[in-house]
């Protein structure tokens, strides 16, 4: 139990239903939803659009989705990735001809075709219950009413604003400005957009004054997409990837999202005991971020388009884990193993639900960078995503540029299962991190016993870049600790991801919890 003499938060209980996410409106929206009859399907559907609006620089219909399915009165998980692909015209050897050596990140090139849209037709159509227009009807009054700015996003809004080009600068700052805390901001063009998608379902958006408008911003811009692009653009049903870590199993989406990553960072981890270390001491820090080092150099060199990864059961593998683990010095740290990324952001939004019929959905949505490529449609205001930064340049890698190819994704939804029942879908935002995110969450709560809550407030590092993040919560003799051990040690300005879970007890009852590192909440009825 937690000391009630700090600041801090309880886990949220209940029995029927449960949402957990970034933002509290959010969550009210999806609860509602629910105690109208809708099931957990509809009320993510409800709480992950209206993000796009509560948390305008994280995610938004411009952007793509994954998510877990755990069906009713079944524990066999189904996975969904509506994640977008280059258009057609794209070509890394074009690019690298005119002298790029990765690809723009704010420009129409980082521009991959926006896949969420379509994940929300096909979700709701396959597992939802109420339609498409009721999950839709939430986002429609906000979108179109407004939304006060929360704190964390004005931070954020404030410290991304830069990037907004164009368009975007009049549907996305007050007079060239970032808004202020409280601040109302609305999105009536979306508004109008989600009407047409709740009538007239996914091609509302695809084809149409809809693409029209977006396909004119980047065109205007040189970029190569084409109606045909969105036109074609369709989610793809896939089977989730799973790994084992001391009794449980963590379940995770398969490629092109960076799911094979938490597995093999959980398995290089199994090979030490960190439950004889102290949980917020340099030890164990230290063997994450090792640990870390080595499962994103595979990573890098790996992870593609699940039509191009030939390593998935090498990353997957135990023994890669194996002899990955015998190359961690306790006492040193690794140097130059593995640049993170070109292109680093922590822009995502995570939402999760379970129902009284215990269907629960993990599902992540998000625009890539803070208000992805800055670039929006001039009509609707559309943000478009640039995750085809996530895109290699180099000739022959599994994940260089291509025309109708899908980026190395970051965002990660997650379950946790044992005894092949699933206990709790959760996620972990912060970009890059996020694998780091799912392996800090699992062993907080199997090797130390943390309770679900304060496993999320805990403080986090990150070995990023060849500098390893501390979190202030850290204390200045473990960041000294770490400085010893070689570790180029610094405090990031932005707090280290954001989590949000829910647990489903045998005894009926759920558990939700949220990461204060956000605005958001676990609400349950």
């Amino acid at each position: 139990m937690r000391d009630f003499h700090l600041p801090g938060r309880s886990a949220v209980f209940a029995t029927n239903g449960m949402c957990a996410t970034s933002h509290p409106l959010a969550a009210q929206a999806a609860v509602e939803i629910l105690q109208r009859g809708g099931n957990a399907m509809d009320a993510a559907i409800a709480g992950a659009v209206l993000l796009g609006v509560c948390e305008p620089q994280m995610t938004g219909i411009g952007g793509d989705c994954f998510a877990l399915i755990k069906p009713v009165a079944s524990h066999d998980v189904v996975a969904l990735n509506a994640s977008g692909r280059a258009p057609k015209a794209a070509d890394a050897a074009m690019m690298r001809d005119q002298g790029h050596g990765v690809v723009p990140v704010y420009g129409p090139e980082a521009v991959t075709i926006p896949g969420a849209i379509d994940g929300f037709c096909h979700m709701s159509g396959t597992w939802g219950k109420l339609g498409l227009a009721d999950s839709l009807a939430p986002a429609i009054r906000y979108f179109d009413d407004g939304v006060p700015v929360a704190p964390r996003v004005a931070f954020d809004w404030t410290a991304n604003a830069k990037v907004l080009k164009g368009a975007a600068r009049e549907w996305y700052l007050a007079k060239g400005q970032a808004p202020e805390v409280g601040a109302r901001f609305a999105l009536s063009g979306q508004a109008e957009v989600l009407r047409r998608i709740a009538r007239h379902g996914r091609d509302a958006f695809y084809t149409g004054e809809v693409a029209e408008d977006m396909l004119a911003a980047l065109n205007a811009l040189g970029g190569q997409h084409t109606s045909e692009d969105f036109a074609a653009n369709s989610p793809t049903p896939t089977q989730p990837i799973s790994g084992p870590y001391k009794g449980y199993d963590l379940i995770e989406h398969p490629p092109n999202g960076q799911g094979a990553t938490a597995l093999l960072l959980l398995n290089i981890l199994s090979h030490f005991d960190l439950s004889s270390m102290d949980p917020w001491g340099a030890e164990r820090a230290h063997i994450e971020a090792e640990a870390t080092k080595l499962a994103y150099d595979a990573r890098n060199r790996f992870l593609s388009d699940a039509d191009t990864m030939t390593k998935l059961d090498y990353m997957t593998a135990p023994e890669t884990a194996a002899k990955l683990a015998l190359l961690i010095d306790p006492a040193r740290a690794l140097q130059g193993v593995a640049k993170v990324a070109e292109a680093v952001h922590r822009d995502t939004i995570y939402i999760t639900v379970v129902d009284k019929d215990r269907m629960a959905v993990s599902l992540i949505y998000s625009i890539f960078h803070g208000f992805g490529s800055g670039i929006a449609s001039e009509k609707f205001g559309i943000l478009l995503q640039n995750r085809g930064a996530g895109f290699s340049l180099e000739q022959g890698h599994p994940n260089e540029m291509q025309g109708g190819k899908r980026p190395m994704h970051t965002i990660i939804p997650g379950m946790l299962a044992r005894e092949g029942k699933i206990i709790m879908p959760f996620g972990v935002m912060g970009g890059q991190y996020q694998p780091a995110g799912h392996a800090r969450v699992i062993t907080s709560l199997v090797d130390y016993g943390i309770p679900l809550q304060a496993a999320l407030d805990a403080p986090r590092v990150f070995a990023e870049n060849d500098i390893l993040k501390v979190e202030r919560g850290y204390s200045e003799k473990v960041r000294a600790d770490l400085s010893d051990k070689g570790h180029k040690v610094v405090i990031p300005d932005e707090a280290i991801g954001g989590a949000q879970a829910i647990e489903i007890r045998d005894d009926g009852v759920l558990v939700g919890a949220s990461d204060p590192r956000k605005d958001g909440c676990a609400l349950g009825y």
